[in-house]
């Protein structure tokens, strides 16, 4: 067992849901042809001046109420001064020792255990342009994104996390958080959520701090998971041999996983921050922060709770569901027209997942309408139709979007009648002579897979508890 213990502190980034950038008319998109998004603003040409967004203002004081930020009714803009091609203007404009959000927290639940992990600060900012690395020594920058409305979010010193499983509990529950309040769509993939961890370890009991190194730019939480682990593990072997650790930014190679070096580390002198004299402070009033605040929703662990009091549903099955809002809305309203909460969870973490995870697109864009789902499974409830036909014929619902009763008419009803099942029962019994001798015998092992040729027999269609029962009786009369 290791001597050391982690400290970890967490920086995240996220590309604010604004159709225009922070400080100019550009449209706020992923992707395009690189280039065309620009302007003399978002590309610092001499001469341009910076307009405020309003709603990226908003979306900032919405995140700083749901993580219980205290709120800078005076906030202000800063200039920080860096130089890297990404950065047209030689500066960005950010906020520095008045952020709109600061001194709030947020839960995490890790193996059972409920903590908090302070806030220190939610500030706006605008992103940089985007660099690709290509053959020799040549890069080329894409600056469509420079400009893009950007929250920053950052935990409070001294850190309150002290392992990789807390650090990604910590972005698991912010991304839901800032996807269900609805200020940034979390996709990480492109870029729109970026995670710095900043780690040290230290010996166990002590109350000083090692040397910090932060992983750049994470984009996936298992990133997150893994590249805190490999970097805690790195720091104490260094230690443990007698190395020195340097301060430095780290990059995560997720083939090799393992991180490495990018540069060193800088300090805040090196930004030289002063106010941005292009802007004037933000007045947030009152008034304003309470408007906002009505229109919150519910957010993802008071739905957690509910689901779990309200639906009597396993805490685990409440958790699966309220991770994205779309999927926990999708749950409520079949659960309400369906009257059998558990069903309607059970289909949306299994089959439906499995085909929204293999066609990679979100609850919400599926043909698969609540009003579907709680009639599929009334159809079972009612024995119209068997388990292994419902997985039939949801895999054609989500294909073409049909009515379920449609569908159930057109597969055929149910086999439930004792001399269709009893013709069954005789055709299976006759083929599998050896198991069923072996059955009769004693080997009980051999009953499910008897029952698993009834239904194979009947494509399906077989009542499962009258198949059951009628084989329990043969085998009583054998």
């Amino acid at each position: 067992m290791s001597n050391y213990e982690a400290v970890i502190g967490m920086e995240v980034h996220a590309e604010l849901l604004t159709e225009s950038k922070m400080f100019c008319s550009c449209r706020n998109e992923f992707g395009g042809e690189p280039n065309t998004r620009c302007c003399p603003v978002c590309l610092g040409l001499p001469g341009s001046l910076p307009v405020m967004n309003r709603k990226a203002v908003e979306h900032v004081i919405r995140t700083a109420i749901a993580l219980n930020c205290k709120i800078n009714t005076n906030a202000k803009f800063d200039r920080k001064n860096y130089f890297y091609p990404d950065l047209p203007k030689g500066y960005q404009i950010s906020e520095y020792d008045k952020p709109i959000g600061e001194s709030g927290w947020l839960e995490i639940d890790v193996n059972g255990k409920t903590s908090k992990v302070r806030i220190r600060r939610v500030h706006l900012e605008e992103d940089t342009g985007k660099l690709s690395h290509v053959i020799g020594d040549e890069s080329e920058v894409d600056y469509n994104r420079s400009g893009v409305p950007l929250m920053e979010i950052v935990t409070e010193f001294p850190p309150d996390m002290h392992s990789a499983e807390e650090a990604y509990a910590y972005v698991t529950a912010l991304r839901s958080i800032l996807t269900y309040i609805g200020v940034s769509d979390g996709k990480m993939e492109e870029g729109s959520m970026r995670c710095e961890p900043n780690l040290s370890v230290r010996p166990v009991g002590s109350e000083g701090y090692g040397v910090k190194t932060e992983i750049k730019n994470l984009n996936s939480f298992r990133a997150v998971l893994k590249g805190a682990q490999y970097e805690i593990d790195r720091q104490i072997r260094i230690l443990q041999s007698g190395g020195t650790i340097i301060q430095e930014t780290r990059g995560w190679n997720d083939a090799r996983q393992e991180t490495f070096s990018q540069r060193s580390k800088e300090v805040e002198q090196e930004y030289r921050y002063f106010p941005e004299p292009d802007l004037v402070p933000l007045n947030i009033t009152q008034e304003w922060i309470d408007e906002i605040r009505k229109t919150m929703p519910e957010l993802p662990r008071a739905m957690r709770e509910r689901f779990v009091s309200q639906y009597g549903i396993p805490e685990y099955d409440a958790n699966v569901l309220t991770q994205a809002r779309s999927v926990a809305l999708f749950f409520e309203r079949t659960a309400s027209l369906c009257g059998d909460p558990k069903a309607a969870s059970n289909w949306i973490m299994g089959d439906f997942a499995r085909l929204l995870n293999a066609e990679g697109i979100e609850i919400s864009q599926s043909k698969v309408t609540p009003s579907h789902l709680a009639e599929m499974i009334k159809l079972i409830t009612e024995g119209v139709i068997s388990g292994k036909m419902a997985k039939e014929l949801f895999e054609r619902m989500y294909e073409t979007g049909a009515d379920p009763r449609e569908l159930a008419q057109l597969m055929g009803p149910q086999i439930s009648d004792e001399s269709s099942l009893g013709a069954i029962l005789d055709e299976v019994i006759s083929s599998q002579r050896e198991v069923w001798e072996a059955l009769i015998a004693g080997d009980e092992k051999k009953f499910g897979y008897m029952v698993g040729q009834v239904m194979k027999a009947s494509k399906g269609k077989a009542n499962p508890q009258q198949v059951n029962r009628l084989l329990r009786e043969r085998m009583h009369s054998s």
